[in-house]
């Protein structure tokens, strides 16, 4: 059983390191939060519930990481920048393939704006495809607050690109 779990751990990791990008707003921070949740989980694996969502419970311990750094680092405060040249480079492809990274550089770092409770619950939702339900749980919020702050996050965002156009 641990073997099955561990397997699909490894599929979640793309999907984790999305969320964790959002989160962070870093590469290099969000693979580190990413890591910390997978050796948290390998250590807990007898707390996870068979039968339950894989996806939702490492969700779970994502966020709980990152709210702990959060308050960390509002104990001692750290300066991390990402290195937007590093994302943008992709090994000489095209420019259709450099404006495609740009684009998405810009929708992050206009995400990396919003209020974490919106950015959480966008993240979740719409980049991982997390039903409401599922993001509440996730979240420990009701279903109409996730949709909520789903919405105040998707027009909030909207007007953040249009002025950065």
């Amino acid at each position: 059983m641990a073997d099955d779990v561990k397997a699909e751990l490894v599929v979640l990791i793309p999907r984790l390191r999305r969320f964790a990008w959002a989160l962070t707003g870093s590469r290099d921070e969000g693979d580190d939060l990413v890591q910390a949740a997978c050796v948290k989980a390998l250590g807990a694996l007898d707390q996870y519930q068979p039968g339950t969502r894989l996806d939702a419970w490492m969700f779970r311990i994502l966020r709980t990481g990152w709210i702990d750094r959060a308050r960390f680092r509002a104990r001692r405060p750290s300066v991390s920048d990402p290195e937007t040249l590093e994302a943008l480079s992709d090994g000489g492809v095209g420019a259709q393939a450099a404006m495609a990274r740009l684009t998405l550089e810009r929708v992050r770092a206009r995400m990396a704006e919003l209020p974490e409770e919106q950015r959480e619950a966008l993240a979740l939702v719409a980049v991982e495809g997390l039903s409401y339900k599922d993001a509440a749980e996730v979240l420990g919020v009701p279903v109409g607050t996730v949709m909520s702050r789903l919405s105040r996050a998707r027009a909030r965002l909207s007007a953040l690109m249009e002025d950065a156009a």
